[in-house]
């Protein structure tokens, strides 16, 4: 075993966990959930069941992953965001069959407090600000804030806002260009 369980986590039968993972305290890892290498998964973090967590992702405190969401390598999830699973739930209906994809891609983070609405894809190395709601697709490289969210600028795979019209990294140098209201690196 090279990964850390802290003592007071559940792990389910039937989960695969990465080399150099680390669940902390009071965390629930459902069955049949992978998470990579390299993952940190917070205090009172639920992963399952049949969820697909990506390698070097960091999921803070209180977030709780749902079949249905997908998180590629390099994820960043605040602490106590939130991911929903059925558009228009009900305690009296069983809605199991209806639980819509939502998919993070490389690189992004998600902030403190944000809701992501299912059936969403949140495009790589996108931001979305804390305490906002995304109800819509986000593209790559996408800043988004707000209730609903939207779409306020680009952030460079570093992290950083790029400002003005260039689409320079003032902090590391990248560079990038808009085609088509796509910003890329080509």
């Amino acid at each position: 075993m090279n990964y850390f369980i802290h003592e007071s986590a559940y792990v389910d039968e039937n989960v695969e966990i990465g080399g150099g993972s680390k669940i902390w305290h009071f965390a629930h890892i459902l069955s049949n959930t992978v998470i990579g290498r390299n993952c940190v998964l917070g205090q009172n973090v639920v992963a399952g069941p049949s969820v697909k967590i990506g390698n070097n992702c960091k999921i803070q405190n209180n977030v709780s992953v749902y079949k249905g969401v997908e998180l590629e390598d390099d994820v960043f999830c605040g602490p106590s965001m939130v991911f929903t699973n059925v558009i228009n739930p009900r305690a009296f209906i069983e809605k199991k069959s209806e639980f819509r994809k939502t998919l993070l891609k490389n690189g992004c983070s998600i902030g403190a407090n944000a809701t992501i609405v299912c059936g969403v894809t949140i495009g790589r190395y996108a931001l979305i600000g804390a305490g906002s709601v995304v109800t819509k697709d986000v593209p790559d490289y996408a800043l988004i804030t707000g209730v609903p969210g939207r779409q306020t600028g680009w952030v460079c795979e570093c992290g950083e806002v790029l400002k003005g019209s260039d689409f320079k990294c003032v902090v590391c140098g990248k560079e990038y260009r808009l085609v088509d209201g796509i910003l890329n690196t080509d």
